[in-house]
């Protein structure tokens, strides 16, 4: 069985807060609610030619799984080729985004989410703890999308059902092997991860899919499309249409814009692989930003462990001079505290200083975020 997400979000309701939408698509100028304090610094078109480049890697190179490790370790976000989805999957999925998010937004809000639910149309879920609005909308899916589909499409509802059915099964054999060639890159395999291997009894691993917007914006320097944080899952693979708008945070405090590659998905280290390396993979802060002229789609897959199981550092990870960095905990309990507290669960369960530089540099950055 999944996740169950409605009974955390019983206790926490303000993440289901709808009012104020606005017609992205008609607006003239940017309204206050979506007006950030700081000023965007986005990146020109030849600025992204002059920046470093997030790892790309190709999943049929013999020398794959170092080089995922070594992105996972020093970087906490890369970009795979040959992974093995259909090209007309992927465009079959950013055909039916582009197709839900022209709806006007009345339409919309029709599939909008429940207040003790997780499925449906709304904003991002981060934005309760920001002061401003962001210049974005999103849809998530638990499972079978049916239910909101036939709200927007009462009569052409199933072509939308089908490609999200087929794309979430093609999604969760690949994060499934990303994540053996991530451990195997440190050692791991299903012996040391009993919950995973063929003879487990423990509950399927979770998912989630995000679809997500981002409209042209009169003023793109002045908002922003979605803040700063990390992913609470396992991993997560990001499909981003031709457009660019993700940036991730380095370490000298540096936003570099993950540049689209045409047939590429996107890799995200989470929290809890955090854990579960023992602080030598890094989650991975990331931001998105808007354009001024171009309308900018991606899906979001989030990968996450079964429910009943408790993430910790493996044991394999541990040593005397390795103690583990974090509490065991389930992925419920890290979502209730990142529910209160956004990008503060990894603090939060940290359970000694740590003396990895890599896993102390990511603390700082999550405070710096944070502020």
């Amino acid at each position: 069985m999944p996740v169950n997400h409605s009974e955390v979000f019983k206790t926490h309701p303000v993440y289901y807060l709808h009012g104020d939408f606005i017609d992205f698509h008609s607006v003239q100028d940017v309204p206050d609610s979506y007006k950030w304090p700081q000023v965007v610094d986005y990146p020109s078109d030849q600025d992204l030619h002059d920046v470093e480049s997030v790892p790309i890697i190709d999943l049929m190179d013999p020398n794959a799984a170092n080089l995922v490790g070594n992105a996972c370790q020093t970087w906490g976000v890369f970009q795979v080729t040959n992974h093995g989805i259909p090209i007309h999957l992927l465009e079959n999925l950013e055909s039916e985004g582009r197709r839900l998010f022209q709806l006007p937004t009345q339409e919309k809000l029709k599939a909008a989410r429940r207040p003790n639910g997780i499925s449906g149309y709304g904003r991002a879920r981060i934005s309760c703890f920001f002061p401003k609005l962001m210049w974005s909308e999103g849809f998530t899916i638990v499972g079978s999308p049916i239910e909101q589909a036939r709200q927007l499409w009462p009569e052409e509802y199933k072509t939308f059902c089908d490609v999200i059915d087929e794309y979430e099964k093609e999604m969760k054999k690949l994060s499934t092997m990303l994540m053996w060639i991530m451990f195997g890159s440190l050692g791991i395999t299903e012996d040391d991860m009993c919950w995973v291997g063929p003879e487990s009894k423990s509950e399927c691993p979770c998912d989630i899919l995000q679809l997500n917007s981002y409209p042209p914006c009169p003023d793109p320097k002045i908002v922003m499309g979605l803040a700063a944080h990390t992913d609470i899952s396992l991993l997560t693979v990001l499909y981003q249409t031709g457009t660019s708008g993700l940036q991730v945070l380095r370490d000298d405090g540096r936003w570099v814009t993950v540049q689209p590659k045409s047939g590429a998905l996107v890799i995200n280290v989470g929290d809890l692989l955090q854990i579960l390396s023992n602080g030598r993979f890094r989650s991975v802060f990331q931001r998105a930003v808007v354009h001024q002229t171009r309308h900018r789609l991606s899906s979001a897959y989030f990968f996450g462990p079964p429910s009943n199981i408790q993430i910790s550092a493996l044991s394999k990870l541990i040593d005397k001079k390795c103690p583990p960095l974090y509490n065991p905990e389930t992925w419920i309990e890290f979502l209730l505290v990142n529910y209160k507290h956004i990008n503060q669960a990894l603090t939060t369960f940290q359970l000694v200083e740590s003396e990895n530089e890599s896993t102390d540099m990511n603390d700082q950055k999550r405070m710096k975020v944070r502020r």
